[in-house]
């Protein structure tokens, strides 16, 4: 039996907020840390808060990375917040040396000339052509690291902070934001609103 959306307990999340977020959009979320029921479920939350290296590690020790990676492969759904967009790259430069999943072909870095870090609060996003998801407005960031370019195959949307940086990645079903949909009011909630919908 397939869950109608499982969120992903990566041992270092606000999973309460992007639990009642899912539920206010008609979404019956499951939060889980079982490989095989992540495999079903028809739509997934990657949900992440904290250090790049002690979420993969984590992943990587429980099988869920080996899924994530044959998920995104699919094209199945997804929706990845905050250091969950983050995971989706091959290496970090807030951990050296340690490998991420590997889905997407940039890599995250530390925000340049940012005036402090993290930057912490609400910053506009604004899409580039053929977004779906993600439309122009004001989200809640709450970030150091961030990819500077965007990946081949995605279409982003950007933000700047001291220097632009992507604030969203979308393929399909599948959507990586750098701010927390979650905690950005009516704005975010359409957009978690237009990935229930969708998926």
């Amino acid at each position: 039996m397939s869950t109608d959306v499982l969120v992903v307990d990566t041992g270092s999340a606000n999973l309460a907020s992007v639990g009642a977020a899912l539920r206010r959009a008609g979404a019956t979320p499951v939060i889980s840390s079982d490989a095989d029921a992540m495999r079903r479920a028809r739509r997934l939350v990657l949900p992440g808060v904290g250090a790049f290296g002690a979420v993969m590690t984590r992943l990587r020790g429980s099988g869920i990375s080996d899924m994530l990676v044959e998920r995104l492969d699919a094209g199945k759904s997804l929706l990845a917040v905050c250091l969950g967009m983050q995971l989706l790259a091959e290496t970090s430069e807030e951990t050296p040396g340690v490998q991420g999943l590997g889905v997407v072909g940039v890599p995250v870095r530390r925000l340049q000339n940012a005036p402090r870090v993290p930057q912490l609060g609400w910053n506009e996003v604004v899409p580039d052509s053929g977004t779906v998801m993600a439309s122009r407005g004001f989200a809640y960031f709450a970030n150091s690291f961030a990819f500077t370019q965007a990946p081949q195959g995605w279409v982003a949307s950007w933000s700047a902070y001291g220097s632009p940086f992507v604030a969203a990645i979308e393929r399909g079903n599948q959507v990586a934001s750098q701010f927390h949909p979650e905690l950005s009011g009516a704005w975010g909630a359409d957009l978690i609103q237009r990935w229930v919908d969708r998926c």
